[in-house]
């Protein structure tokens, strides 16, 4: 099997050790944009409670990682819904705003997706939760289609046993939606993502479709192993997968991946397109303790759909 992502030879780019101050027990699972030409992820950092906060890396080159001092001024949670943790944010730009779709937890309700904007990543503002408990992995498309904000999610049963598909659903706010169609669903048997499928990357406008790097999950007798793939969806009904790839994309293979808080893990919640229109880099979470990067190139992975 030919290698479409190629792992930094240098990672983890950010590690606990590089926030300032200590304290930190683990970063993962960053969105990922580019800014004035500046790298920035916004990372789920883990303190010595063990409840998340997010904060800023920056980079000049996309290599190496400074974090900032202190986390991000995140505004208040809602009244009815106080968040006790929050992460896994995916960044979406919708014409001058950065739009963060997140999972926000609270531990006697469940989980739902949290959404706030900004415009500069210093000030941001917090708009109401967009989806029902149990409700995680929402990520917003860039554009809107057929007039409407469209948002990939995954509803959510028991995570240790059922099995959990991606959906999609419609809004022509960001506060109400509906249309909601299953999208993508795992594929029983011996696949790599049997167990359950949630969207990952913000997808990615192509001629031939919007590209979808996901995660999948394959449930083993000691635990679950987390890995990437890519789809094909249409770009006028999304709902509909034009191509799936039977192989994964990126997997666990390094001790920093298989060793952390939740082991044998590569986790998505970025892919950067790059201006030359074909690299792509990946800031993935590894082993819910570090980050590493992994880059590719478009081409290949719309190829990967097919095969």
């Amino acid at each position: 099997m030919t290698r479409l992502l190629n792992k930094y030879e240098g990672n983890p780019v950010v590690s606990p050790a590089d926030v300032p101050g200590g304290g930190a027990m683990q970063v993962f699972n960053p969105g990922a944009i580019k800014l004035n030409g500046e790298y920035l992820l916004l990372m789920d950092v883990a303190d010595l409670s063990a409840c998340y906060h997010f904060r800023l890396a920056r980079s000049r080159d996309g290599y190496a990682f400074t974090v900032d001092d202190q986390p991000v001024d995140w505004p208040p949670s809602d009244p009815d819904f106080e968040e006790q943790n929050r992460y896994d944010p995916r960044i979406t730009k919708i014409g001058d705003s950065w739009y963060i779709m997140f999972a926000a937890r609270n531990d006697r309700l469940g989980v739902r997706t949290g959404l706030v904007s900004t415009r500069d990543f210093v000030h941001f503002e917090r708009h109401p939760n967009c989806s029902e408990l149990n409700n995680r992995n929402g990520v917003l498309f860039p554009e809107k289609i057929g007039g409407l904000y469209a948002r990939l999610d995954r509803p959510m049963g028991n995570p240790h046993v059922d099995p959990a598909n991606i959906w999609i659903s419609y809004s022509p706010d960001l506060v109400f939606w509906g249309r909601t169609k299953p999208v993508l669903q795992v594929r029983p048997g011996e696949f790599w993502d049997a167990q359950k499928v949630g969207a990952g990357a913000v997808p990615i406008r192509t001629p031939q479709g919007w590209l979808e790097i996901y995660h999948g999950v394959e449930k083993t007798c000691n635990g679950f192993i987390y890995r990437l793939g890519v789809c094909l969806l249409d770009l006028e009904d999304p709902s509909k997968v034009i191509a799936r790839g039977r192989n994964c994309v990126l997997w666990p293979e390094h001790g920093y991946e298989d060793v952390g808080r939740s082991g044998t893990t590569v986790f998505t919640c970025n892919a950067l397109l790059e201006e030359d229109g074909e690299t792509v880099k990946i800031y993935y979470g590894a082993a819910d303790r570090c980050i590493g990067l992994a880059e590719g190139k478009l081409s290949d992975l719309l190829a990967a759909c097919y095969t």
